[in-house]
């Protein structure tokens, strides 16, 4: 297929998306210079192979799929210099040894922090199909894992979320929050 590839077909399809992006970025890695330097990454290598974009496609799930493989490449990379290890042990005796309670004076700020707790895994689907509103089909497809692990870590994470954040629900006078209940049962 050869087609002319312009800066302003470029523009049009890739750039509308960049907040987005950024923000997932930033929950992803949570610090926003690193976030910086990914998202520039994630353009660049869609500006390269901006030739095998089919026009008219989901761009937005392409530059994600672009994201998650830059995101995957620089976690191998620090795992294999053996940071990463050193990062999740400290990650798990923090988290293992903290069970602080919820405040009904819960902020935004703090809600975000209940997000950027959960394992990566989880949070990485809870942001794709809650925040950014992609499809389950979508999701499996940026990630390259399949549908049911998708669900599976969906409903994980949002349990996780849930629990975390059980007090806030009882604090708008939620009846069961933090018992497990599903939505339904607690309406």
């Amino acid at each position: 297929m050869d087609r002319e590839i312009t800066a302003e077909g470029f523009e049009a399809e890739a750039m509308p998306h960049l907040d987005d992006l950024f923000r997932t970025a930033v929950r992803l890695v949570m610090d926003r210079t690193e976030a910086e330097d990914l998202v520039q990454e994630v353009y660049l290598q869609a500006w390269k192979s901006f030739d095998r974009y089919e026009p008219g496609t989901n761009c937005r799930a392409w530059l994600y799929k672009i994201l998650f493989n830059k995101l995957n490449h620089q976690r191998r990379q620090k795992y294999s210099q053996g940071r990463l290890l050193q990062a999740d042990d400290a990650l798990v005796a923090e988290t293992v040894a903290y069970d602080a309670p919820v405040r009904p004076d819960l902020t935004d700020e703090e809600v975000i922090e209940a997000l950027d707790q959960m394992p990566a895994i989880f949070r990485e689907v809870v942001l794709l199909a809650d925040v950014e509103e992609f499809s389950y089909k979508e999701v499996a497809e940026v990630l390259g894992i399949p549908i049911g692990t998708v669900m599976s870590r969906l409903s994980r994470g949002r349990k996780q979320l849930r629990d975390a954040l059980s007090g806030v629900a009882a604090h708008y006078g939620i009846k069961g929050a933090g018992r497990g209940e599903s939505p339904a049962t607690l309406a």
